[in-house]
């Protein structure tokens, strides 16, 4: 990664630019700092997200298998269950 730096120009609102300085101020911190620490805590954040979101979509993939195979399971016990029910039925007629 390059040392080189590039400004940028910001609008912000009033009141968080009020914060920030506070904030600034209170940490001894120069204002650049500050903006590139919280780009960077930004920027991890968005790749934790993303990166949880791409785990979940693979365990939910993983998972519609094995819950399609119990469905089945279940499905196939409760139609054996039927048909003992209905042989029951049709005897006690």
């Amino acid at each position: 990664m390059s040392d080189s730096t590039q400004k940028i120009t910001l609008d912000l609102p009033c009141n968080l630019v009020e914060e920030i300085n506070k904030t600034v101020i209170a940490d001894m911190q120069d204002l650049s700092d500050f903006f590139r620490e919280a780009a960077k805590m930004y920027l991890l954040k968005q790749r934790q997200r993303d990166q949880i979101r791409n785990e979940m979509i693979a365990g939910y993939c993983e998972m519609a298998s094995i819950n399609l195979a119990l469905a089945e399971m279940g499905f196939a016990r409760d139609m054996s269950s039927l048909v003992t029910y209905e042989r029951k039925m049709a005897k006690s007629e």
